[in-house]
């Protein structure tokens, strides 16, 4: 959707810190809210819905807490919205409903493995033919979207070229919706200056994998 995730392109929220150290986590508690939300998943929560809920956080919350806290806030919406538990118990910090079957305890190579054996493919077989081949021009889409998207708003409107085609693949649009329907995507790349007027005579290049909806002939 149009909001506050979708700041690639923008000005004024200075520069990135490209010297941040390379951890995966910057404190004990950021392990522990990917692990949850790993292994923890609410009942019919594709990838999909999740971040669309993420992109739901008020901009204030969004621009200023830590990363994994966006998740955790994620996490809480999207288990009280499929009734794993409520607001009121949230706030309480203690459940008021029947205790969950115990689990059995993992150690760190058997969480690493039950992680890989829930990898899913998002590639599909479908019978239509691809709209767009390598070479072709393009352009994306210039309407933005009331609900998930993930058609960047800094190329919307803009012309680029068709790089690759990668097959058919699930529609993070409608998926978000619990609609499961696959579409083409293209690797698609814009110029630098077709982009941002700054960058007029730079040789820079950007490539974006597109959904076939996306885009239409230039």
């Amino acid at each position: 959707m149009d909001g506050i995730h979708d700041l690639g392109g923008k000005h004024g929220y200075g520069p990135i810190d490209v010297d941040e150290p390379e951890v995966a986590f910057h404190a004990p508690w950021e392990g522990r809210m990917w692990a949850i939300s790993r292994n923890r998943g609410a009942p019919g929560c594709t990838i999909d819905w999740w971040r669309h809920v993420r992109e739901l956080i008020e901009p204030a919350d969004y621009l200023t807490r830590p990363y994994f806290d966006q998740w955790a806030q994620t996490e809480f919406a999207v288990h009280i919205d499929a009734g794993v538990f409520t607001l009121d118990e949230v706030i309480a910090g203690r459940s008021s409903s029947p205790p969950a079957p115990n689990r059995p305890g993992l150690d760190r190579d058997g969480a690493l493995d039950a992680d890989r054996a829930r990898a899913y493919r998002f590639d599909r077989d479908i019978n239509e033919a691809p709209q767009f081949a390598a070479g072709e021009r393009v352009r994306a889409s210039a309407f933005g979207s009331t609900h998930h998207s993930r058609l960047p708003d800094y190329v919307r409107g803009r012309e680029g070229t068709i790089h690759a085609h990668h097959g058919a693949h699930i529609f993070a649009d409608d998926s978000a919706r619990g609609i499961e329907q696959a579409q083409h995507i293209y690797s698609v790349v814009f110029e630098a200056e077709t982009l941002w007027p700054e960058a007029k005579g730079r040789s820079d290049r950007v490539y974006l994998d597109l959904w076939e909806s996306y885009l239409e002939p230039a």
